[in-house]
């Protein structure tokens, strides 16, 4: 599906773009040219006094926050480096941002995402990040769930997994929101902003 419209109250929603996760290596594209395409976006809606959520996934030292579940791939017992969980550089900076801090998958469990998004009368958002398969598209689902309207930076986010990011782009976010690139969010935001 192409890209149709951006309502007038539209944020960019970037998710775990910190230190820590960027440095991962990631398909199919590296952690820095997400971010650099974030940055595009941000300072595209920056310009047109639209808000900038900016998402980072964080827990106590002791683990405490962490999801408790069984799972078969269990991440208990991960040291985190020192400032791991900072926004990278890129995208900090901007007093004006949103900032949230999530300890789940998607950035409306738990958060305040949804009462700052509604405040601001916020009725559709732009989402970017990495993890594509787990906090983009939880956060896309959820988005959805919530009854916003839901676009996609395809170009603008990046997987572990090189499969699971094409499942998602390809088989579960059409479900969910339109899906476009990087450029093509900017235009549309140019020509509905002109």
């Amino acid at each position: 599906m192409s890209l149709t419209t951006l309502d007038p109250r539209t944020a960019l929603v970037a998710i775990d773009l910190q230190n820590g996760i960027v440095a991962m290596p990631t398909r199919p594209y590296p952690g820095r040219e997400v971010v650099s395409r974030t940055a595009e976006l941000a300072d595209a809606f920056r310009s047109h006094g639209l808000p900038v959520v900016l998402v980072r996934v964080s827990f106590a030292a002791d683990g405490a926050d962490a999801v408790p579940g069984r799972t078969e791939r269990q991440a208990r017992g991960l040291a985190f480096p020192e400032g791991w969980d900072v926004i990278v550089d890129e995208l900090s900076g901007h007093p004006g941002d949103i900032r949230v801090t999530k300890h789940n998958w998607s950035a409306f469990h738990g958060t305040d995402l949804d009462v700052q998004l509604r405040r601001r009368g916020i009725t559709q958002i732009v989402l970017t990040g990495i993890a594509t398969s787990i906090g983009v598209e939880s956060t896309a689902r959820d988005a959805y769930a919530h009854g916003y309207h839901v676009t996609l930076a395809t170009d603008a986010m990046a997987d572990a997994d090189g499969e699971a990011h094409a499942n998602s782009v390809e088989r579960i976010f059409p479900r969910l929101g339109e899906t476009g690139t990087t450029a093509g969010i900017m235009e549309l935001l140019a020509t509905t902003r002109a």
